[in-house]
């Protein structure tokens, strides 16, 4: 084929269709695995109680483009020397061009005694991050009376960095709203040494904290719950080997994270730590001309957020365009990343940053203060724009709109 698009997230199924509208039908294979296409920014909300599971997904065929060949599998083996990737079935595909949009692997088998403790029905571990998981963060914030309610981030690369706080602030309003604050403590316990990457918003982050008395312990990982005695141990990461027990009431998981194994595999296409290797720039692999990357699987060293994939897909497909035409790659990624922070049910702190963790925003406002029109904004507008503009090409983030805000005359 002309291109293989491997995956079908927000990146593979952008590019999929911007490059099957230019190239036309049956130029463009997508090869996927699965069944259902998950707006995963919604997951956090799921786990607030404010959404749905049902609505944040849809049918995998009704989100790929209709120009694109899809092809049921995954990637088994990736052959970049001979242009070439073999499928789990045992099916060979060869292409002109890669683009690999695999996004990353969740780990939950790394912690011992966690999918243990995920698996006892009704129980008091849970975690936002699948869909196999999510419904029960809701249902042991319901569940949970008094005593510790911990939160934590891994010692791993994450997709959507906010994420792990964001169920954090919202779990510590429910419980103030349903007058059982008073008996809990709540901690967050992430791996991080500063509380989120950006200065600008971690500053006002650290104010939201302490204003609600929440407790933050910085380079602190999870390494084993015990679901018996609903006990979650964790490591000193400036001290290995230091740990301590705490018994929890609720306890919410962010997964460590990695890129998926098949592609860690292929050491020609990643680098050290198992990402596609490509320059930061035109994410144009750095030994493979003909392979590009975009989202959470690629070694550029912006947020992983659905966000970067939006501003990415441009990019990714006027270069991808620029190298079947033989000319120089004209565009460049900035490296932009946005976070809407929810910080309660009805407030959200839109962190956007490029990759020097500048704030980049697109509202002329401060958008480190908590406003509800940003809730607003991630819970009403996002959603539609994701599944009528992002995955059928049209939505390349908010540069544009950016710039006329700040228009100066």
């Amino acid at each position: 084929c002309k291109l293989l698009v491997v995956g079908g997230g927000a990146g593979g199924c952008s590019v999929a269709a911007k490059a099957s509208n230019k190239l036309g039908e049956g130029k463009v294979i997508v090869l996927e695995p699965a069944d259902k296409h998950y707006y995963q920014p919604m997951f956090t909300l799921i786990g607030g109680g404010i959404k749905k599971l049902e609505d944040s997904f849809r049918p995998m065929k009704s989100v790929l483009p209709a120009l694109a060949t899809w092809i049921k599998d995954s990637a088994a083996k990736f052959e970049p020397e001979h242009n070439t990737v073999y499928t789990s079935n045992g099916d060979k595909i060869e292409y002109e061009y890669l683009l690999v949009a695999v996004g990353l692997q969740l780990n939950y088998d790394t912690i011992p005694g966690l999918q243990e403790a995920l698996s006892i029905p009704n129980g008091k571990v849970c975690s936002n991050y699948s869909p196999k998981y999510v419904d029960r963060t809701f249902q042991a914030l319901r569940n949970f009376t008094s005593g510790n309610a911990v939160f934590t981030f891994p010692n791993s690369p994450v997709k959507c960095p906010g994420a792990p706080q964001k169920i954090l602030y919202i779990a510590e309003h429910y419980l103030r709203k349903s007058n059982k604050r008073k008996n809990a403590q709540l901690h967050y316990n992430t791996s991080l040494p500063v509380l989120f990457g950006v200065k600008h918003y971690a500053d006002a982050l650290w104010q939201i904290v302490k204003k609600r008395n929440i407790n933050v312990n910085l380079r602190t990982n999870l390494v084993e719950v015990k679901p018996t005695t609903d006990e979650a141990v964790f490591e000193n990461l400036d001290k290995p080997g230091d740990r301590f027990t705490v018994k929890y009431e609720l306890l919410h998981v962010t997964p460590p994270m990695s890129a998926p194994d098949t592609l860690k595999a292929c050491k020609s296409l990643v680098n050290e730590v198992g990402f596609v290797d490509v320059s930061k720039d035109t994410l144009q692999h750095q030994k493979f001309s003909n392979v590009f990357a975009i989202g959470d699987c690629s070694s550029s060293p912006n947020s992983k957020t659905a966000a970067s994939v939006a501003a990415q897909s441009q990019v990714v497909y006027k270069n991808l365009m620029s190298a079947m035409e033989g000319k120089p790659l004209s565009r460049v990624f900035d490296g932009y990343a946005s976070c809407p922070l929810v910080t309660g049910y009805n407030t959200c702190v839109l962190a956007e940053f490029d990759y020097s963790l500048t704030p980049l925003e697109t509202f002329p406002l401060d958008q480190s203060k908590e406003r509800f029109s940003m809730y607003l904004m991630k819970k009403d507008i996002m959603p539609p724009l994701y599944w009528h503009l992002l995955l059928n090409g049209l939505w390349n983030g908010p540069g544009l709109m950016r710039k006329l805000m700040h228009f100066r005359l």
